[in-house]
């Protein structure tokens, strides 16, 4: 990571995230660990809750891959440290948010299997 080039995106669009793409498994507390101090981030950095969200979602069954979207994101993190929301203390502030997301075309998650 202390090696690793800067990048512009947090998820490459040629990523697929699938349930169970072949690649070996990785240790659940290291994943979950991951993920709880992403979601964490997500208070001060919504350019990062998209991606944080989809890689939440294979907390069940998380393989190598997977781990590669988070390591990916933390990069991304490292690079763009001044990209954050403040919240001044005493200001009275509305924070407004836009999303333009078009869910039935999203191919990055294949459907989760039916319990």
């Amino acid at each position: 990571m202390k090696s690793a080039k800067p990048i512009d995106t947090l998820i490459s669009p040629s990523t697929r995230l699938l349930m169970d793409d072949g690649s070996p498994s990785v240790e659940e507390k290291f994943y979950k660990g991951m993920i709880g101090s992403l979601l964490y981030l997500t208070a001060s950095r919504p350019d990062i809750v998209f991606s944080v969200s989809l890689c939440a979602c294979f907390q069940f069954k998380h393989k190598e891959s997977q781990s590669k979207a988070i390591k990916r994101i933390f990069i991304y993190l490292k690079h763009t440290p001044d990209l954050v929301l403040w919240y001044p203390r005493g200001c009275n502030c509305d924070l407004v948010g836009y999303a333009d997301v078009d869910y039935q075309a999203c191919w990055l998650i294949e459907k989760a299997p039916q319990v």
